[in-house]
């Protein structure tokens, strides 16, 4: 059981990062430079044409699509598909976060205003809040198949 959270543990820290890196060339190819990481994207959103705001919730959707398809395959139950799919998503969900940082040094703070996701319309919340219920999510998924 340990071996299979871990591997889906890095699995998940792979997906973060390659993440970060999409979100890196997005935002340079839309101009937001690097000098200007202080901006929440928020107001960034507001900036981004509405056909690539539908690209992107393609991007999401895939996501989403490929931390259940892994669940499906990897879990033995469907508390343990769920269990699969949660895990999987916390630690991408985090170290994305953790990835942009090393990448960009952003968000500068955990109460930079980010648009969290954008299915089925804009989520927007301060980093503190998706680093928060991931963090908790890890440490519940690993007590529940500790005891």
């Amino acid at each position: 059981m340990f071996t299979k959270f871990l591997f889906l543990a890095i699995f998940g820290i792979a997906m973060a990062h390659l993440e970060g890196v999409v979100v890196v060339y997005l935002r340079k190819a839309i101009g937001l430079l690097e000098s200007d990481t202080e901006a929440g994207n928020k107001e960034l959103l507001e900036q981004v044409p509405k056909r690539y705001i539908k690209i992107e919730m393609t991007r999401e959707a895939a996501t989403i699509v490929m931390l259940l398809a892994l669940a499906v395959l990897v879990g033995s139950s469907w508390l343990d598909r769920l269990m699969v799919f949660l895990w999987t998503f916390a630690f991408w969900d985090l170290f994305y976060y953790v990835s942009l940082y090393l990448l960009i040094k952003w968000p500068p703070r955990l109460t930079t205003i980010d648009v969290l996701f954008l299915i089925p319309r804009p989520w927007i919340a301060p980093v503190w809040f998706p680093v928060g219920v991931s963090s908790l999510t890890i440490i519940s998924i690993a007590l529940f198949y500790m005891f």
